[in-house]
């Protein structure tokens, strides 16, 4: 059922899904894209060649990533983390963070522009896969042992808000959370933390204007379609001038200049319009094949006595899970507005090398489990020659 090539085996399903969701992206993009680039810069082709770019870096890094030994990931991760936070600073310092929308939260190295807040997620899981690995026990029985990394990620957290980008926050809080339920905390303890920060995700939403005003135009965004509840209305438009096979590649209206990131944070509109409520259960059904099969490789890395491996693709899948509901919640108006892309798919340079390198790590995954099983099996191979030979 697996590929092997040299002692690495790769995951077909998790690669054909991956392929999958790459390809269509990118024609997604290029579609939503080619007007935006003669407006910008006076070529249609400006954004899907440098989104086939983003994608041959992601496949570059992806591969480097996959080269990496685990436990070289396990010995590195509190220092990767560090390296998160200081990305995260660095970001904040006018003159070296790139400033679009409002929102500090890019750096430009080598042309292309990193979302810092990508970084921090990716380094996220890899530190939490190592702290519930080293103290499982603590996390099981004590609540410091819950508190004590939440505390790190609070600090992340905070830096996120500062740029702003609560979005990304909520993502790596997640994270942090679904590992260590995943891990066995306690389920009191658990609840309590969630409906503390559930609390706080209140008053922050409460006490900062945009976010407010982003949450009462998403309970009724018809109320004002031209300011506050511009951008849903718009991809609610999107989703019903799709009906079921959509009005045709290339033949949408909604990306001419009505909907605001169609190319980014809005391409699953763009998917409805163009391709339907067939291209949108597709997406849907790829993403939650990806989810699946990420989580498959989890268990069959616990099983294979894994445990550091296993919370790596556990954590992965919560982040490609929740980030891709997210996005999806709010491209169909039942979320409110949040500034995250579809994994994969979305334009991004920084995105989609994360998103690449994350795939790549999971291959890593995979292939040590096939490799530990692969030796066990011929280990009791021999065994039983010598028994009976």
């Amino acid at each position: 059922m697996k590929n092997r090539i040299g002692r690495f085996h790769f995951d077909p399903v998790l690669l054909s899904v991956s392929i999958s969701l790459l390809l269509i992206g990118y024609v997604m993009v290029a579609s939503a894209s080619l007007h935006l680039g003669i407006k910008m810069t006076g070529d249609g082709l400006y954004y899907p060649v440098r989104q086939i770019m983003h994608i041959g870096l992601g496949v570059f890094f992806g591969g480097l990533v996959a080269a990496v030994p685990m436990k070289i990931w396990e010995q590195n991760a509190p220092r990767l983390f560090i390296a998160g936070l200081l990305l995260l600073i660095i970001v904040l310092i006018p003159g070296l963070g790139v400033k679009v929308n409002g929102s500090m939260r890019w750096l430009s190295i080598g042309g292309v522009r990193i979302q810092v807040s990508e970084v921090v997620k990716y380094f996220s899981v890899i530190y939490m896969a190592s702290y519930v690995t080293r103290y499982q026990e603590s996390v099981q029985t004590e609540t410091f042992g819950l508190l004590k990394p939440l505390g790190l990620f609070s600090v992340a957290s905070l830096l996120l808000l500062l740029e702003p980008d609560f979005g990304s926050a909520v993502v790596i809080i997640m994270i942090a959370m679904g590992l260590m339920f995943l891990a066995g905390a306690r389920l009191t303890q658990f609840i309590v933390l969630l409906l503390a920060l559930g609390v706080l995700a209140i008053l922050l939403i409460y006490f900062s204007p945009y976010r407010l005003i982003r949450v009462t135009s998403f309970m009724d965004p018809w109320a004002d379609p031209l300011k506050s509840g511009f951008q849903l209305v718009q991809a609610l438009i999107s989703f019903g001038r799709g009906e079921w096979l959509g009005v045709g590649l290339g033949s949408g209206i909604q990306k001419l200049f009505y909907l605001p990131e169609a190319h980014t944070d809005f391409l699953f509109s763009v998917i409805a319009e163009e391709l339907g409520l067939v291209g949108v259960v597709i997406v849907i059904g790829l993403f939650s094949l990806l989810v699946w099969r990420i989580f498959a490789i989890g268990v069959a890395a616990e099983q294979a006595g894994q445990r550091f491996s296993a919370f790596i693709a556990y954590g992965l899948g919560i982040w490609f899970g929740f980030q891709s509901f997210v996005n999806m919640g709010v491209n169909m108006g039942i979320l409110p507005t949040k500034g995250l892309t579809l994994p994969l798919m979305s334009y991004g340079g920084g995105s989609m090398i994360i998103m690449c390198s994350a795939i790549g790590l999971l291959s890593r995954v995979q292939s040590e489990v096939m490799e530990i099983n692969a030796g066990t099996a011929s280990a009791r191979r021999i065994g039983t020659r010598k028994r009976y030979g």
